[in-house]
């Protein structure tokens, strides 16, 4: 069964019937994924302590996002770099972003920094799974489900692990793992790949570079991934892909808006959520009188647009 329209759900009704099926201590364990990927989730941890759940939270002793909160109890371990080391390569990063360039150049500058985020990451998780007095407390704990980002599968490794369903909190993940896990369609025919700046109407030349753009995402996700094969293999003491440990998940929460994206296909697990990443402020007149005009100039209303501006 394919959807190819689901309309984006409230995330307070969805979460209160995720947690409505946690047994009566309503434990959560929380892998979160550092940087800009913590900041939604952190808003998503208020409101479900806000519901009486108790939410345990595992991160590294350095982090640039990650702080304690009244909203969640934090468990910290220590990682094998300094917040200055991890400062920048995380600049390099974001810098690396908004650099222009041919494609194969940005091909190839994607290729070094991913080797050395990846370090970064990888460091981090081997150090939070081989902690034998934390993961003695994880066992302990007797938690009921595991809320993690996947775009790094730490926290799928530990689901596995610890034998708990999992929940899933992304807008997407290098590659395209999401579809590969879920055997969801991604025909590159219809949906466009980054960098090509196409639409999901193309012509056949364009669908033929669409699938091209797509073929170097093959050796960057080797790069990113392949460690966490091996780690999460020998952790678990027997082999195991990254793709074998994301399709575990019970429900895939998509930080997406077919208002923002094309339009493509979704597995009935994947659920559209958007809206998250917004803070809820009222307009002033000034700001609400400009949206209007914004809302009539995007369904093609001009005209009116042109009146209550003139």
């Amino acid at each position: 069964m394919i959807n190819m329209g689901m309309q984006p759900i409230s995330l307070m009704f969805l979460l209160q019937n995720l947690c409505s099926s946690f047994t009566f201590e309503r434990h959560l364990l929380v892998v979160p994924v550092d940087g800009s990927h913590w900041l939604s989730m952190r808003e998503l941890l208020d409101m479900l302590q806000q519901k009486g759940h108790e939410v345990v939270v595992v991160a590294p002793e350095v982090s640039l996002q990650i702080k304690p909160s009244k909203s969640f109890v934090m468990k910290t371990y220590p990682v094998p770099f300094t917040r200055e080391e991890m400062d920048k390569v995380f600049k390099g990063s974001v810098m690396d972003l908004f650099k222009g360039g041919p494609f194969l150049e940005r091909v190839i500058r994607q290729y070094q920094q991913a080797k050395k985020t990846s370090a970064l990451f990888l460091a981090t998780c081997s150090h939070l799974i081989h902690n034998k007095e934390l993961i003695r407390y994880l066992e302990e704990s007797k938690f009921d489900a595991v809320l993690t980002d996947p775009v790094l599968p730490c926290g799928a490794i530990l689901a596995e692990y610890l034998s708990l369903p999992s929940v899933y909190f992304l807008q997407q993940i290098p590659c395209g793992l999401e579809y590969q896990a879920t055997q969801c369609p991604n025909p590159p025919s219809y949906v466009p790949r980054v960098f090509t700046d196409l639409t999901d109407r193309m012509t056949f030349l364009q669908r033929v570079k669409n699938m091209l753009y797509d073929m170097p995402n093959f050796f960057l996700c080797d790069i990113v991934f392949q460690p966490y094969e091996e780690l999460a293999s020998e952790f678990l003491q027997r082999e195991v892909t990254v793709p074998d440990l994301l399709r575990q998940a019970s429900i895939w929460l998509m930080k997406l808006d077919f208002v923002l994206h094309f339009p493509k296909p979704l597995m009935p697990n994947m659920v559209l959520i958007s809206g998250v990443n917004c803070a809820y402020k009222k307009l002033s007149q000034v700001g609400h009188a400009l949206f209007s005009l914004l809302v009539l100039a995007g369904f093609g209303n001009l005209r009116e647009a042109e009146r209550q501006l003139s």
